[in-house]
């Protein structure tokens, strides 16, 4: 067994960077609703980051390939910081949608630099171990980070600064903790034609899942606060959502290792749907109803990228993993950018109920896509690849899990 000593500075680099991203959203949400931002202008600030975010999976590798990993690392670090507190300085709802752009780009690439490397550093045999570590550390950190902001509040500068001072310390373990070189990403031509052939219902079942979970982290916390909630509830509410989508993300790869994808795909968005009419009634009853109906919502639809993305790597060949990976980021990212948008003006038309009634109008239209793309392509492939959960940081970890199930597959 190999030691996973040498990765723990760029483990504890994507923490912090895992932390501030997660605090990001739900703060950003709450202050605008503090500052009586337009919900519309809010869900651009979603679209903003969305874009940013998308641009930057596109070309950061490039970037990484001219001047190296830690210069890019260390000069998008330093742009979001300052971002950070120019959110707080500039207290403007379109200079936050350009601020947001800014740091979907920075924070997409910041995690590309850390996964690339990680995944350029870690064999075969240890990858399952490494994923398993980083979902884990993602869970605990980006959970714990909401309850930072009962702790501080959103009136102020503090998170805000918090915010920057963690972007800023993550550059500590990448700069000082590792003396090794690593391999440039994989250079690669980006096809949406292309990962559109090898699996119409990924493609479809990505940007479904970016109209309505990106709404979710993005505008959620707006929707517990019009609920009456306080920030203290806002965080747990949000963190429920979470916790939940961890919860059944392996039970329903395992799961789907053993029967057609497509089945348990339907099956979980189902869930999401019945979940989001749960909510959409719950509305301004009890917390405790809001919480497991919430929790319910994250376990249903959180998973769904992990199924969308097994089942598109089940019809690809093995040169197309790389497309797979950046394809798939590509089509979540065109429904997160729009879904925000979207759910402000549902919200602000049909009343705060409305929010979880789209999620599940949303959920439904892919169920029944799903149910039309079986009658097409008949029967499931055999030999299919073995499921793993898959965090939307950037593309290069969706690689390294690929390369995980892949080896697990050929030595079983």
């Amino acid at each position: 067994m190999v030691t996973l000593t040498p990765l723990l500075p760029l483990l504890a680099a994507a923490g912090i960077l895992l932390a501030g991203n997660g605090l990001q959203g739900t703060l950003i949400a709450l202050r605008s609703a503090h500052e009586g931002f337009d919900p519309a202008l809010v869900g651009l600030m979603g679209t903003g980051y969305f874009i940013g975010f998308l641009i930057s999976c596109l070309f950061t590798a490039r970037l990484i390939r001219s001047v190296g990993h830690i210069r890019v690392f260390a000069s998008l670090a330093a742009i979001a910081a300052a971002a950070c507190l120019m959110l707080v300085l500039i207290l403007n709802p379109l200079a936050w949608v350009a601020l947001r752009f800014v740091l979907g780009f920075c924070f997409a690439g910041l995690f590309m630099v850390i996964e690339s490397w990680i995944n350029g550093a870690v064999p075969n045999a240890e990858r399952a171990r490494v994923l398993s570590l980083y979902r884990m550390m993602d869970l605990s950190v980006v959970t714990g980070a909401q309850f930072m902001i009962p702790t501080f509040g959103v009136a102020g500068f503090t998170l805000f600064a918090l915010m920057a001072m963690m972007v800023c310390l993550s550059l500590v373990p990448v700069s000082l903790g590792d003396r090794s070189n690593p391999k440039p990403p994989e250079e690669f031509r980006f096809s949406a034609k292309a990962i559109w052939a090898i699996s119409p219902l990924a493609c479809i079942g990505c940007i479904t899942i970016g109209l309505t979970n990106s709404a979710f982290r993005l505008i959620g916390p707006i929707y517990a606060h019009d609920l009456g909630m306080n920030t203290a509830a806002v965080a747990f509410f949000i963190s429920a959502g979470i916790v939940g989508g961890a919860v059944l993300q392996y039970p329903l790869g395992w799961l789907s290792d053993r029967l057609d994808r497509r089945w348990v795909l339907i099956a979980s968005t189902t869930g999401a749907v019945l979940a989001g009419l749960f909510l959409s009634q719950a509305a301004g009853a009890s917390e405790v109803l809001n919480y497991a109906g919430v929790f319910a919502f994250g376990a249903f639809a959180l998973p769904l990228y992990s199924l969308s993305a097994a089942h598109a790597n089940d019809r690809a060949q093995p040169g197309q993993y790389v497309l797979v990976a950046a394809g798939l980021t590509f089509f979540f990212s065109l429904g997160a950018s729009i879904g925000p948008v979207v759910v402000a003006w549902v919200m602000k038309t049909f009343g705060v109920s409305a929010f979880f009634t789209y999620t599940s109008v949303v959920h439904a239209s892919l169920v029944a896509v799903t149910l039309w793309r079986m009658r097409v392509r008949g029967r499931p492939l055999e030999g299919t690849r073995r499921f793993v959960a898959l965090l939307r940081t950037s593309p290069a970890l969706t690689r390294m899990a690929q390369r995980s199930a892949a080896s697990e597959h050929h030595q079983s």
